[in-house]
């Protein structure tokens, strides 16, 4: 590797499971692809093992696609970092690694959370001097050219494409391991992927009143009402990998997502989504939802939806459901939708951006 060239260390801390270590293993992988060598350092293997079957929980020291995966160890250990060092939403490294950034003069980029807040176009990019001398860089994921954007592999809207004109029933199958040719024509169908405590009972309801038959497919971890009635059928599926995960929701009509791994996957989707925010103290995540739903402007009636799975109110967001399924609505939503897909992804992706930052940083240093 060219002495300017980026090599990578990647350190997360697993709190709200498949977000932080989604987000982490396909950045990681992405930067592996465009041929940098990298390394996952991760608190929990276990919770990366659920989007990354081959990965071994029980194994500190392992190597998968083109990754290699540490389990965080809790005492120094001998090792070289990489040129740059990224520590994923505010979790330092530890102090022996951290000795030997110091050691190595190595980049030390905290890649922050998405959010669509005005501040975060004035903060990224911005570097803090730390008192052991390496200069700390704040990066910012966003939705505006300002930010440094969205993760986001080449071809995926064309692979995208390609693959929706092919048979939905026979990608399920495949995709799930079972028969769906028993599906209704008219089936709309629907991915639910949610924390436990999203007012799912008002979902059902709201489902049930329409006349479109529903398909509802969702991970089996969850606990659901009975069966709502009416048109709704629940199927319970099992978790698929992350390089999966895509043709997941392009088989869907409409995506019921978490986090933000999730969330930025359903925008590629281009297909209606309703994004459920990590919680927060104080509500801080509902600021964060109103920023998204500012910039992004989906039709009212979605954003109200949006807004009230978020709460706690299932009547409102039974009767929001029913306001948004309306045959005008949803047209003007998936519209809307296909439109922000294409418009995000004309603007350069995240591991772009960060590649060149780091190439210009190491340049100069």
């Amino acid at each position: 590797m060219r002495m300017h060239e980026p090599s990578f260390d990647i350190f997360c801390r697993v709190i709200d499971n498949l977000g932080d270590a989604g987000v982490c293993w396909r950045l990681a992988r992405r930067l592996s692809a465009m041929g940098h060598p990298t390394r996952l350092w991760i608190d929990d293997p276990a919770a990366l093992a659920r989007i990354a079957p081959a990965v071994q929980p029980g194994t500190a020291r392992q190597h998968i696609d083109g990754v290699a995966i540490r389990h965080w160890p809790d005492s120094a250990i001998e090792i070289t970092p990489h040129t740059v060092v990224i520590e994923a939403f505010a979790c330092s490294p530890p102090d022996w690694f951290i000795r030997c950034m110091v050691q190595h003069r190595c980049l030390w980029i905290n890649l922050e959370y998405l959010s669509a807040e005005s501040w975060v176009e004035s903060f990224h990019g911005l570097p803090s001097l730390q008192p052991n001398g390496l200069r700390k860089t704040f990066f910012f994921p966003g939705f505006t050219p300002r930010t440094g954007g969205l993760l986001r592999e080449p071809d995926l809207l064309v692979q995208r494409d390609t693959c929706q004109a092919q048979d939905r029933s026979a990608r399920l199958a495949d995709l799930l391991g079972e028969p769906f040719d028993e599906l209704p024509a008219r089936t709309r169908i629907v991915f639910l992927f949610c924390y436990p405590y999203a007012p799912i009972d008002g979902l059902l309801r709201g489902l049930a009143r329409d006349p479109q038959p529903t398909l509802v497919l969702s991970p089996d971890e969850f606990s659901y009402p009975p069966q709502p009635g009416g048109a709704v059928e629940i199927r319970r599926i099992p978790y698929v990998a992350q390089d999966r995960f895509d043709e997941l929701l392009w088989c869907c009509d409409l995506n019921f997502v978490r986090g933000e791994d999730s969330m930025v996957r359903g925008l590629w989707a281009g297909a209606p989504m309703v994004w459920q925010i990590y919680r927060q103290p104080e509500s801080a995540h509902l600021t964060k939802l109103d920023a998204w739903l500012d910039q992004n402007a989906p039709p009212a009636a979605a954003q109200s939806l949006i807004r009230a799975w978020n709460s706690d109110d299932e009547d409102r967001v039974a009767q929001t459901v029913t306001d948004a399924l309306a045959p005008t609505v949803w047209q003007a939503w998936r519209r809307h939708c296909q439109e922000k897909s294409r418009e995000l992804a004309s603007r350069p992706d995240l591991a772009s951006q960060l590649l060149r930052l780091c190439t210009s940083q190491l340049q100069t240093r």
